[in-house]
């Protein structure tokens, strides 16, 4: 095994890079910004690579920096919370991480539920685009959005869920919305992270081709589905994402239900090893649990905007 850089020089690197101060991060580790600038030298020099851009005006993270973070700081995190546990004798811990917008919309509207059917279980849960990693255990489970490309894991599918276009019933009623030669009328929301884009829906649903231009772009499904509630266009996306809004009403198909593309794009991942743990057999079983829940949900919702159509 390679010889790994001092625990100690790594913390001093976290805490400066997300601080964006050696005053501040010396404060947090309560050790003077001198030591915490002597361990990040020594931490340089051991990588061979500057970490830190230094200036009058602060410092920054170098490019190398930046990619060095991603990497080290959800292990930096684990050794902190599998500490911490120790210390305060919580064994039976669970470490989930997801993607941000199924993590706010879909999992943490239920988890009251989990902690009362497990109240003996720690759950710790985070949010990010980036993945885990699972060598460093950042995670016990790994709530995965995209196309599956993980052949050394444990892939579940949680559900299908339906990508359409969604909008606010006072937008669809002021545009007078009926006809899909008509989205190219309006302003379109994009979803940049979406597996589903308005080219691929346009082009199974119509002959109409993408505009190259958007109204507005969003990275993350929960900003495109507040704009569309905003009534500042049409978004398309899932309608488990939207599920609040659609129940609340206060979004809305704009077509028909049957108008939507069906994909399986959320995943429950894991090491194979971790399926032994029973706070990850009871999380597993929970959420297949919910996601069976929420398809049939869906599918009742379908059901009654197809007979009210009708």
């Amino acid at each position: 095994m390679p010889a790994l850089p001092s625990v100690a020089n790594l913390l001093a690197f976290e805490a400066v890079a997300r601080r964006r101060s050696f005053a501040l991060a010396a404060a947090e580790l309560h050790l003077t910004a001198s030591a915490i600038s002597h361990q990040v030298a020594r931490l340089e020099a051991d990588v061979g690579v500057r970490l830190f851009e230094r200036s009058a005006h602060g410092v920054r993270l170098s490019a190398a920096g930046e990619r060095y973070l991603e990497r080290v700081a959800g292990a930096v995190g684990a050794i902190s919370a599998a500490t911490e546990d120790l210390r305060k004798g919580v064994g039976n811990s669970l470490y989930v991480h997801s993607a941000p917008s199924i993590a706010s919309l879909w999992l943490m509207p239920r988890l009251r539920g989990f902690a009362q059917a497990h109240p003996d279980i720690s759950l710790n849960l985070s949010a990010a685009h980036t993945q885990s990693d699972f060598a460093l255990g950042q995670a016990d489970v790994d709530i995965r959005y995209g196309v599956p490309q993980w052949s050394d894991l444990v892939v579940e599918p949680l559900f299908e869920e339906p990508i359409l276009p969604l909008a606010s019933p006072a937008f669809i009623r002021e545009h007078r919305l009926k006809r899909i030669e008509q989205l190219l009328e309006v302003p379109l929301i994009q979803s940049n992270v979406s597996v589903v884009q308005w080219s691929d829906w346009l082009q199974r649903y119509s002959t109409l081709r993408s505009p190259e231009r958007f109204a507005l772009r969003f990275d993350r499904a929960q900003m495109s589905l507040d704009a569309a509630v905003q009534g500042l266009g049409v978004a398309l996306e899932s309608a488990v994402n939207a599920e609040s809004h659609l129940a609340r009403g206060s979004l809305k198909p704009v077509f028909s239900p049957e108008k939507a593309i069906r994909i399986k794009a959320h995943f429950a991942v894991y090491p194979s090893r971790h399926s032994t743990r029973p706070p990850v057999e009871a999380f597993l079983a929970w959420i297949h649990s919910e996601a069976a829940a929420t398809t049939a949900a869906m599918q009742q919702r379908a059901n009654r905007a197809t007979t009210r159509r009708a």
